[in-house]
C-alpha cells in the first residue's frame, strides 16, 4: 500500500502518519481547558509508549517512514538527521505544539514498587536492566487488567511528573499530518523514552471539533465525526491498529456539562480559583484514538418521572394522523443525578421484559455452537467475563439536550431508550460498553446520528416534525430506527472495529442491516409486520441505492477499494485512506445500502434466524478486535459449509458485491419481489387516487370538488415516504392537488424523511405556497438537506435559487465543512 513518501493526498486521500508498526501508544492522559472566547483547546496529551516487538532496533524512522513534505519549522537540520536518530511519528493537523517533554517517571514514588513485582502478563518486551523508567512503564502498561485502578493510578501520577533532566531535550518538528519527534543520540527504538508530554493547543479552524451555538444560541463545542477524526483535537496515533486506553480530565465553564465517551459517569468537581468546573473520564477497554468524543455545553439532563400510562406512545405501525397522549412534567436539572448511579428512564411502552427469553434463534440452529467461549483480545476488563452482564438488559443510561429541544427529546426518545437497550441485548449479546449518554447535537450536525463509546450524538431532525411544542400528532419510526441503528454500533464498528478504513460497509452496512430487527423486536412486532416492514424498508432501499449508483463515480461504489490489498500498510505502519477527504462521499450512502443489501443475500441463504444466531457467535469471538471483509465471510462459510457447495464462496462474494461498483446480480433480480406486498400496493393504490384528482394542471371546480370525496387511507410514515417518490415521478400535479396532500397528511408534522420528499415535490413543481417548508427544512434540517440545495439550483428558476442562497448565507457559519463546501459548489 503506498502510504511513505513524500504523500500528497490531495483532495481524496487521507494519510495516516503514524509508524504503528514500530511503536504504539498505550495509553493517554489528557488535561484540557476549553476557551470560548478564543475559541481553543489548551493543555497536555502524555503518551506511554511500547516498541513493537517485530521492530527490532529500527534505526531512523524505519526503511519507507513518512518524512516530512514541507521545510522543518523546527529544527533546519531535521532532514539531515532523519536517517540517523530514531523519530516517533503522531498524526497531527491543524494544532500549535509548543514543547515536548520526557517525563522523568522514576520520581513518581508509587512507581517504585513496580521494580519489587513481577512483572505481569503483557506483549512487550521487558526493557534493558540499565534504564530504570523503561522498565517502570513497561511493567505499568503490563499491569493485568484485575489491576486496572492502580493501573489508572500510576498513569494520572506519571503524568504529572517533572520533566527529565537527563539526556538532552526532545526536539519535534510538525509538517501538514504530523508531529515528528525525537532525542538527540537516540538512534534506536528500545532506547526512546517510553513517556511523553506534549504541550499544546488547538486551532479555532481545527477540523476535529465544532466551535459553534447551540439551538438555544448558547456556546459549545463538540467532535464532530470529522474525515480527519482527533488528530487535530490532540496528537495520536490514527491507525485503527493503535488501540489504547485514556484517562482525561477537562475544565469548563462551571454553567457546561462536560460529556466524553468514558466508562465512569463523571460528576464536576468544583474548582473555587478558577471559577471552572473539572470532569474526569476513563476507559479501560483498548479502542483507536479516532473513537474519543467530547462535547461540552450548557446541555440539560432529562430524568423522565412519569407513570408506564402517561408514556402512552405510538410505536407499533402507528399510521400518519394518528393522536398520542401527552406527556407530563420534567426534572430539568442539568446536575442532576449526576453524582450517583443514573436513574433509568421509566417503563416505557416497548416492553423488554420478556425479551430474555426469546430462544427461538438457538433451538433452530443449536448446531451452530454453544455459550463456552474464550475472549481472543488483549486483556482488560471484558463484560463478557462478567456473568451479570449476560443478564443486564438495559445499562444505565441519560439524556441530553439543549433546553429548548429538552422536552421533545424527553418525549420522543427517552421513553424508547430502554426498549431498544434490551432488544439490542436480545439480538446481539452483552452490551460491550457498560453505560450510555445520548445528546441532541446543534443543527449544525452533518448526519442523523453518531455513535461513540458510551455516547451517541443525535440530530434534531429525528424528532417530530412539529415546529412548537412536543404535543401534536407524530410517529417515532425514524427516531426509533435511526436510535437502533447507532446502538448496533456499539457491536459491529466500536466492540468490533474494520481493520481497514475504507471497509466502512463493516460498521454502516451491519448497522442499517441490524436496525430494523432491533426496531421490530423492541415493538414487540408480530412476525408477519416485522416481514411486511422489512420487504418496505428494503424496496425505499433499494430505490435510494440505485438513484445513488446512478449519479455517483464509479470507484465511490465500491465496497473494498483496495482489493487484495485491503488491510496492508507500508513497513513503518503509516497508509493512506482512499477518498476519505472527499466532501461527497460524507453523503453517500452506498457502504450504508450495498453493505445492507449483501446481508440480506447471505441471511437469504441461511435463514435469518440462523443468521443472528451466527452474529452472536461472531461477536463473542471477535469483540475488542479489528476485523477484515474476509474475518467476517470465512467464519460464515465455515459456519454454513452448505454455502460453499451451493457454489457461493470467498471469491464469489468478492466479485459480485465488494470489489466491483454498480450493482449485484442477486440484487438486480430480487429487487422486484419488494413490490409486489400488501403495503406497496396500498401506497400504489393511493397514489392511483391523487393522479386521478390531478391527470393535468388547471382542471376546473368540478375536479377540485370532487378531489373533496374521495377517502384517502391512513399510511405508515415508511409508506407515505414511497408514496411521495412515486407521486415525484408524474411530471404534473396541480397546485389544488399539493395543498390538499399536505393537508391529508399534515405533513409539517411528519418526520425529516417524509418532509424531505415532500420539500422535493415543493421544488419539482415550483409550489411557491410551500417554499417556508424548504427554507424550514434547510434551516433546521441541516443533516438532510444538502441535496435540496442541489435540486433549487438544477431548476433554473430565479426564485429557487434565490431561495437557495438565502437559506446558505443564514446557516453557513454553523454548517458542517464538508457540507459547507458541498453546497457552496452548488449555489455559488
Amino acid at each position: 500500500m503506498d502510504g511513505d513518501g513524500d504523500v500528497d493526498p490531495g483532495r481524496d486521500d487521507l494519510p495516516l502518519r503514524a509508524n504503528t508498526s514500530h511503536i504504539l501508544v498505550r495509553h493517554y492522559v489528557l488535561d484540557l481547558d476549553i476557551h470560548f472566547q478564543t475559541k481553543i483547546i489548551t493543555g497536555t496529551v502524555v503518551l506511554f509508549l511500547e516498541p513493537c516487538p517485530v521492530a527490532g532496533d529500527g534505526n531512523g524512522a524505519g526503511e519507507g517512514a513518512p518524512t516530512p513534505p514541507q521545510p522543518s519549522q523546527t529544527d533546519d537540520s531535521w532532514e539531515d538527521e532523519s536517517h540517523r536518530e530514531f523519530t516517533l511519528v503522531l498524526d497531527c493537523c491543524d494544532l500549535t505544539v509548543s514543547k515536548v517533554e520526557e517525563l522523568d517517571v522514576t520520581s513518581v514514588s508509587d512507581m517504585q514498587g513496580l521494580l519489587r513485582e513481577v512483572k505481569g502478563e503483557g506483549s512487550g518486551v521487558e526493557p534493558q536492566p540499565d534504564s530504570q523508567s523503561a522498565v517502570l512503564i513497561q511493567r505499568l502498561i503490563s499491569l493485568p487488567s484485575t489491576q486496572w485502578k492502580k493501573q489508572h493510578h500510576l498513569y494520572f501520577q506519571c503524568s504529572h511528573a517533572p520533566a527529565s533532566e537527563g539526556g538532552g531535550p526532545l526536539i519535534f518538528h510538525t509538517d501538514r499530518w504530523s508531529l515528528q519527534v525525537r532525542k538527540r543520540g537516540v538512534r534506536t527504538l528500545q532506547e526512546f523514552p517510553r513517556a511523553l508530554r506534549v504541550c499544546y493547543e488547538t486551532k479555532p479552524e481545527g477540523g476535529s471539533v465544532r466551535w459553534t451555538k447551540d439551538q438555544d444560541n448558547r456556546s459549545c463545542v463538540y467532535t464532530a465525526g470529522s474525515p480527519i477524526n482527533n488528530r487535530a483535537l490532540f496528537p495520536c496515533q490514527e491507525p485503527p491498529v493503535a488501540m489504547s486506553t485514556w484517562q482525561a480530565q477537562v475544565r469548563a465553564p462551571k454553567e457546561c456539562v462536560v460529556l466524553l465517551s468514558g466508562e465512569n459517569q463523571a460528576q464536576p468537581t468544583y474548582l473555587h480559583h478558577t471559577g471552572l468546573s473539572s470532569w474526569d473520564y476513563y476507559v479501560t477497554m483498548p479502542m483507536p484514538a479516532s473513537t474519543f468524543t467530547l462535547a461540552v455545553g450548557r446541555w440539560r439532563q432529562a430524568t423522565a418521572q412519569l407513570s408506564t400510562a402517561q408514556l402512552t406512545l405510538p410505536v407499533q405501525g402507528t399510521r400518519a394522523g394518528a393522536s398520542h397522549t401527552h406527556a407530563g412534567s420534567l426534572d430539568l436539572n442539568p446536575f442532576t443525578n449526576m453524582d450517583h448511579p443514573v436513574i433509568s428512564s421509566p417503563q416505557s411502552t416497548l416492553v423488554y421484559s420478556g425479551l430474555k427469553d426469546e430462544k427461538h434463534s438457538e433451538s433452530d440452529c443449536s448446531g451452530l455452537g454453544d455459550d463456552n467461549f474464550t475472549c481472543c483480545h488483549a486483556d482488560y476488563p471484558c463484560p463478557f467475563t462478567d456473568p451479570s452482564a449476560w443478564s443486564q438488559e438495559v445499562v444505565p443510561h441519560r439524556m441530553f439536550a439543549p433546553p429548548s429541544l429538552l422536552q421533545k427529546a424527553q418525549v420522543q426518545i427517552l421513553p424508547l431508550l430502554s426498549g431498544c437497550l434490551a432488544a439490542a441485548h436480545a439480538t446481539l449479546g452483552v452490551h460491550p460498553f457498560p453505560r450510555l449518554d445520548v445528546l441532541i447535537v446543534p443543527a449544525g450536525f452533518s448526519s442523523l446520528g453518531m455513535a461513540s463509546p458510551h455516547i451517541i450524538f443525535l440530530s434534531q431532525s429525528v424528532l417530530c416534525g412539529e415546529r412548537d411544542g412536543v404535543g401534536g400528532e407524530r410517529d417515532l419510526s425514524l427516531c426509533g430506527s435511526r436510535l437502533c441503528h447507532e446502538l448496533s454500533h456499539s457491536w459491529f464498528g466500536l466492540a468490533i472495529g474494520a481493520r481497514d478504513w475504507t471497509e466502512e460497509w463493516i460498521s454502516e452496512g451491519f448497522a442499517t442491516y441490524l436496525e430494523d430487527i432491533i426496531w421490530a423486536r423492541a415493538q414487540q412486532l408480530s412476525s408477519e409486520e416485522t416481514e411486511e416492514q422489512s420487504k418496505l424498508k428494503a424496496l425505499l432501499r433499494w430505490r435510494r441505492l440505485s438513484d445513488e449508483l446512478q449519479n455517483s463515480e464509479e470507484q465511490l461504489q465500491i465496497l473494498r477499494p483496495n482489493m487484495e490489498s485491503t488491510g496492508q500498510v507500508s513497513e513503518s505502519g503509516s497508509s493512506l485512506v482512499k477518498h476519505a477527504l472527499n466532501p461527497e462521499k460524507t453523503f453517500m450512502q452506498v457502504h450504508y445500502l450495498k453493505g445492507y443489501f449483501l446481508l440480506r443475500f447471505l441471511a437469504s441463504k441461511v435463514g435469518q434466524e440462523c443468521f443472528l444466531h451466527f452474529f452472536r457467535l461472531f461477536v463473542k469471538k471477535y469483540h475488542g478486535q479489528l476485523i477484515l471483509s474476509q474475518d467476517f465471510l470465512q467464519m460464515l462459510l465455515e459456519t454454513f459449509p452448505d454455502m460453499e457447495r451451493q457454489g457461493l464462496n470467498l471469491e464469489a462474494i468478492y466479485a459480485d458485491w465488494l470489489d466491483r461498483p454498480g450493482i449485484p446480480k442477486w440484487l438486480c433480480e430480487g429487487s422486484a419481489i419488494w413490490t409486489q406486498t400488501r403495503l406497496v400496493e396500498e401506497v400504489k393504490a393511493e397514489v392511483a387516487k391523487w393522479i386521478g384528482l390531478s391527470p393535468s394542471v388547471g382542471k376546473g371546480r368540478k375536479r377540485k370538488k370532487a378531489g373533496l370525496k374521495v377517502n384517502f387511507k391512513e399510511v405508515m410514515p415508511e409508506q407515505l415516504v414511497l408514496l411521495l417518490e412515486l407521486l415525484l415521478e408524474e411530471a404534473e400535479l396541480s397546485v389544488t392537488s399539493l395543498r390538499t396532500i399536505k393537508r391529508t397528511y399534515d405533513l409539517q408534522k411528519q418526520d425529516a424523511e417524509v418532509r424531505h420528499r415532500w420539500c422535493e415535490l415543493v421544488v419539482k413543481h415550483k409550489y411557491a405556497q410551500a417554499y417556508g417548508d424548504v427554507e424550514h427544512f434547510l434551516i433546521h434540517d441541516q443533516a438532510m438537506g444538502v441535496y435540496l440545495y442541489g435540486e433549487l439550483m438544477v431548476q433554473e428558476d430565479s426564485r429557487q435559487q434565490a431561495l437557495a442562497r438565502r437559506c446558505l448565507s443564514l446557516v453557513q457559519n454553523e454548517m458542517d465543512q464538508s457540507a459547507r463546501r458541498v453546497v457552496e459548489e452548488m449555489v455559488l
